[in-house]
């Protein structure tokens, strides 16, 4: 804990939350990073086998992706719920419960008998795993010191893409051995055992209580004040346009690469999600930076830095293609921990909810422009896609720049 002023009256001096470097604060990102590992390898697992669920099911490539976009909508439908759930309950409680019933419906989904019943079965497990991104920033924003609050977010993002990342590289292999299923159940148990980590290790929240039955009114009236704020609208938008173009990236790449001139087998392309560890490294230097330089200029940076290597990805050469990949993954993560740490940070009021809001956005995008993109692709080949991307980041970036100048 960080030194804090006396209270007036000589009462104990307010809480100002973990200081970096200890014991709790180290805890903490540890058990943020284990509840990453839980929701965000089950979220996007089967994104790796995408290519097997469309033979095996007989779908097309846009159809295949609507199992993630199910996942994610779920997600953006429950993220404000569970952040009213987060005030009644507490941080902690909400996103223990959450990660078991996520962890209970993941191993329901690998067994559902057909495509219907697939999307069904993901949609609410999407809508589980909202209890985790609805919460963990506000609980994060509200258990450090102000001063490590940007670094702290970019460790937790960076420990999301370690999730994600996971989760594609257990499915895709095992998917080419012994069918989707079994790879995407794989999945399940070592989030399984991530959950048990989170709530062996998440400290004890310091720095919110609990409000019982809270009034639905007072949740609404604290929506409504980060919808009319134009810097919140306009960090919403970075989650809206990113996440969804950064997921139509992800989602249709594989089907290129499976195919000519390419024609890598399933195995062999689950491993471009190893670029993903460029987005682990980014959102972790992105909040030190942000802490530096300010966040404008890192945010704007690396979302120039996604359009750069989207635009590489068309070229027709293996190598070329997943250096763009890497590329853009590290723009995507850095500028993702730069817009969600100033959401918590800049709202006036409603932490939760201004989190959720920007979740709820993040994961629209997902489900809209993840399955959109498959439209592109049917329509334009790879290209299409790319433009489409392009037009989503040109489209933050401008909004960036316009709207969260200082002063405004």
């Amino acid at each position: 804990m960080t030194p804090a002023a006396a209270a007036p009256g000589g009462q104990a001096p307010a809480w100002s939350g973990h200081a970096r470097g200890s014991r709790a604060y180290r805890r903490l990102l540890v058990a943020l990073f284990c509840a990453g590992i839980a929701t965000f390898a089950q979220l996007y697992s089967p994104q790796a086998t995408l290519p097997e669920i469309a033979a095996q099911l007989r779908v097309d490539a846009a159809s295949s992706a609507l199992t993630v976009s199910a996942a994610t909508l779920g997600l953006a439908v429950g993220v404000i719920p569970w952040s009213s759930v987060a005030d009644r309950l507490g941080r902690v409680r909400a996103m223990s419960i959450a990660l078991i019933g996520a962890t209970l419906f993941g191993f329901l989904v690998p067994f559902t008998p057909n495509f219907t019943a697939l999307l069904a079965g993901r949609f609410f497990e999407g809508l589980m795993i909202a209890g985790v991104p609805a919460v963990a920033i506000a609980y994060l924003s509200e258990e450090v010191d102000v001063r490590s609050a940007a670094r702290a977010a970019g460790t937790y993002v960076a420990g999301t893409t370690i999730g994600g990342l996971s989760g594609r590289l257990i499915a895709g292999p095992l998917a080419e051995i012994a069918g989707w299923r079994v790879g995407v159940l794989a999945v399940v148990v070592v989030c399984a055992a991530a959950t048990v980590a989170f709530m062996l290790l998440a400290p004890i929240p310091r720095g919110f209580t609990p409000h019982g039955r809270r009034s639905p009114g007072r949740t609404l009236a604290q929506l409504c004040v980060n919808l009319r704020s134009r810097r919140q609208l306009a960090l919403y938008l970075q989650a809206l346009a990113l996440m969804g173009g950064f997921v139509a990236l992800y989602n249709y790449l594989t089907f290129r690469l499976a195919s000519a001139p390419f024609g890598l087998p399933p195995g062999v392309v689950a491993l471009i999600f190893l670029a993903y560890l460029a987005g682990t490294w980014s959102s972790a230097q992105a909040g030190a930076l942000a802490s530096r330089f300010g966040r404008l200029p890192v945010l704007i940076a690396s979302t120039l830095v996604m359009a750069a290597g989207v635009a590489i990805t068309l070229v027709d050469v293996l190598v070329v293609v997943i250096a763009g990949l890497v590329v853009a993954t590290a723009g995507f993560f850095g500028a993702h921990a730069v817009a969600s740490g100033w959401t918590g940070a800049d709202a006036a009021t409603g932490r939760a909810q201004a989190a959720s809001l920007y979740n709820l956005f993040y994961y629209t995008g997902s489900s809209v422009f993840g399955w959109l993109g498959g439209v592109f692709l049917a329509g334009a080949g790879w290209p299409g896609v790319v433009l489409m991307v392009e037009v989503l980041v040109v489209a933050a970036l401008g909004v960036a720049s316009l709207v969260l100048r200082p002063g405004l």
